[in-house]
Parts: C-alpha cells; structure tokens; sequence
C-alpha cells in the first residue's frame, strides 16, 4: 500500500526530467530539504524536527510557519510522523534503485548540473511559490543564475521567473518591515534580479521572453527598491543600486516617479553609497545613477542639492582615483548648473580647494571638468570669496598654464572668458604670476 503512494506522489512517466525530484510533501517547509525525522505538530504541518524545534526555542516564534495559527506554548508538542517517514525511506530506495537502470535505457542520460539547470530552476520557482519559507530556494536560484551563462538566465525568464521574484520583492511595501522572513526573501529575490539584463529593446522584440525592464519599472516595485536601497544590508544595497544603474543606462525610464514619491530621501540613499568607501563597486553605481538621473531634469538637481550632495562629493573627491574622480566632477558639473548648487560649491570650506587641485593632475578629463565647473561660477556667481580662494589655491595660476598649452577651442574658450571678466582682479594681488602680467594684458586688449 506505501508502494502504491509512492507511486501516486512521484512525477509522472509524461514527465522524465521530474522524476528525481522528491515530493513537495516529502520536503520541510522550513528548510524545502527531505526531511529525515519528521514530526507533525498541534496544526497538522509536518516539519522536520530540528527546524521547528528552532523556530520555537531559539528564535521564541509563537505561530505555526504555514498557518501563522497562534500557538501556545501549553501546544507547542512534536508527534513523530512515522509513515511520512517510511514513505520517504521507501522513495528514497526506490530512486536508488531506479537510477542505474535509466542511466543505461533512457535515451537521453543524464545531465551535468550545468545542463539541468533548466528542471532545477522549474522546480524552485515551484517551491517558492508554494512555500511560506522561500529564502533557501532563493538562495539556490541565485547560484545557479550567477554562475549560469547567457542560456541559463534566458532560461530563468522564460520560465516567468522574473514575474515570481518581482512578486516577493513587492512585498515589502504590504508586510510590516518587522516581517524578517519576507525582508530576507526580498533580499535573495534582489540578489537574482541584479545579474539579469535590462533594457527597453526587450520590450520590442522579446517582451513576452525577457519582462525585466518592465515588471521593475511599475511604481510599485520600484518604492520597494527604494526602500531595500534604504534599509537593506549593504549586499542588498549594492544589487538594488546594479538594477537601479542598468534601468538608468539603458532605458528611459522616467525617473519623476521616483523623485516625487521618494523625495530627498532616495538622493540621500544615493549619497550614502557614494561614500561608502567599502564597497566600492555599489559606490561607482550610485554615483552612474546621480549622474543619468541629475541629467535628466533641473528638479532632480535640486533635490540633490538639498540632500547634501555638493558636500558628499566634495568630501570623496580628494582621495578618489581616477574614474571616481571623473564621474565626482561630472556630478559637481551637474550642480553647479544650478545656482543653489554654485552657492554650495563656494560655500563649501573645501570645495574650490578639492575642485582647483586636481586641474592638470588626473586626466584630460577632469582637467575639462573643473575648467567648466570654474567657468560657471566666474560667470554666475562671481563673488570676492570665489575670486579670492581661485587665486590661493592655485586655480588661477593653473589656468593660466592651460591657456598656453589647451588646443582645445571650447575649454579654450572659457579660460579666455574667465580672464576677461576677472584678470584684471586677480593681476592686483602681489601672488599674481608677475609673468603673466603682460599676456592678461593682451587678452584683455584682444577683448
């Protein structure tokens, strides 16, 4: 009679890539691994033992995993489920015994891992959806697509696996954020997300085959990325900021959304990962992200103004390499478009001082950078303060020498204006270059 359920339990023959799977209910709910001392308790769930002797005693939980019915602890009894567990010793001989036999009459043998990840990530996204206790599944799926090639993660969406993990992830805006079990099932569910590709060509040519762009770009999912950007551990961060930069890259999403219903705080979100000094690739993303999100429109800017961003990125500019460096200037370049960030760059104890030092020292890039940065501010905001520090920390002098040896006509171009709105305040100071005297006086008669 157990043979027979057995029978009825496994897969059917229609179906030859299932039939190493256990039974759905030969897995604990808990763990979603074959339970080997299985034990029911006052609910009528089966567990295994381990697993729900720790659910109750070490982390003080007071409902049962599946239900959620209260228990008391007066309820709280474990009765071992002897025939589950025959049934399961008895599937476990029988797929023993079964395994040499079709290894040598299938005409299809049996796959590597790399080539079964197909039934793999079927019977996964099958457990999650079935199970209230995902994180272990997650955590397998998530293997498989980081290590899997381009077939894999093809494969992994066309088996509506993106419409399943966007599901979890846009949980967090409905279950209270006590909720740890959904938190950490949202963060493995990220976890896959980030390694997808994603862009707006899907939409025209494969839509029904790769949705990612747009199941993460509805309202909803994208207030709980924000949130996760916000609240989550900085592994969870960085992959939210990965989809975040491919979304702001390669798609025009409309990030108004975002600004409206986050405010200043997604920027200020932004700006902690900017610094983080630790994780440096979530850092390099945040700040691709400010960049193409600033370029978008001027109300972006000011709200990033008004998170301190001009402050941020005065603070990480001197310590940055090269590319860090390049983007931190493009992202001061932004600001200073608008005249609450020039009055934040000058206002900024370090600001002309951290911009001014890296004039001729990184790249030919940040070179044209800061000249465009310095430009803005003699043409808008042309104070003594600004004038003053210029000349003191360099700038000016540095300026002059790019005059001489920039080919360039734009950049060119705006030091020669620079010189001619404010050479001749500077040439009144005795740390003028009294070398440069005489060529500030052909400029100015050019002019």
């Amino acid at each position: 009679m157990e043979e027979e359920h057995i029978d009825m339990m496994r897969p059917k023959a229609s179906d030859p890539n299932m039939g190493d799977l256990p039974p759905h209910h030969f897995r604990c709910p808990i763990s979603m691994e074959v339970m080997k001392d299985p034990v029911t308790i006052s609910t009528g769930v089966t567990y295994e033992r381990k697993n729900i002797k720790k659910w109750f005693f070490t982390y003080k939980k007071k409902t049962c995993p599946v239900t959620m019915q209260s228990i008391s602890d007066s309820h709280i009894t474990f009765t071992p489920n002897h025939t589950l567990k025959r049934l399961i010793l008895l599937w476990q001989n029988h797929s023993s015994h079964q395994l040499p036999s079709t290894s040598t009459s299938s005409s299809t043998p049996p796959c590597p891992y790399s080539s079964a990840n197909h039934h793999e990530i079927l019977s996964l996204l099958n457990t999650i959806q079935s199970s209230p206790f995902k994180v272990t599944s997650l955590k397998k799926l998530r293997s498989i697509v980081e290590i899997g090639d381009d077939e894999t993660k093809t494969d992994f969406i066309r088996c509506n696996g993106v419409q399943i993990l966007v599901r979890i992830v846009n949980q967090i805006h409905v279950v209270e954020s006590s909720d740890f079990i959904t938190f950490r099932a949202c963060e493995e569910a990220l976890g896959v997300l980030h390694q997808l590709p994603i862009s707006e060509e899907e939409e025209d040519e494969e839509e029904e085959e790769n949705p990612a762009y747009k199941l993460l770009s509805k309202p909803e999912t994208m207030r709980c990325m924000t949130i996760m950007l916000q609240r989550a551990s900085a592994e969870t961060r960085h992959h939210t900021i990965t989809i975040l930069r491919k979304m702001a890259e390669n798609t025009d999403y409309d990030w108004n959304f975002v600004i409206q219903d986050q405010g200043v705080d997604f920027f200020k979100s932004l700006l902690e990962l900017v610094s983080d000094e630790i994780c440096t690739k979530a850092s390099s993303c945040a700040l691709q992200v400010l960049i193409e999100i600033m370029g978008k429109s001027k109300k972006s800017r000011l709200r990033a103004i008004e998170a301190g961003a001009v402050c941020v990125l005065v603070e990480v500019l001197p310590d940055s390499n090269r590319s860090r460096c390049e983007k931190i200037l493009q992202s001061l370049k932004l600001l200073c478009e608008c005249a609450e960030g020039r009055l934040a760059l000058v206002e900024h104890g370090l600001g002309i001082a951290a911009i001014s030092k890296k004039v001729l020292q990184v790249s030919n890039v940040t070179t044209k950078m800061v000249v465009k940065i310095l430009w803005l501010l003699c043409n808008f905001h042309p104070t003594e303060r600004l004038l003053d520090e210029m000349l003191v920390y360099g700038a000016v002098k540095k300026l002059l020498a790019l005059l001489h040896i920039d080919a360039r006509s734009s950049t060119k171009a705006k030091l020669v204006n620079i010189f001619k709105w404010h050479g001749n305040y500077w040439s009144r100071y005795p740390c003028f270059p009294s070398e440069f005297k005489d060529f500030l006086g052909s400029v100015n008669a050019s002019s």
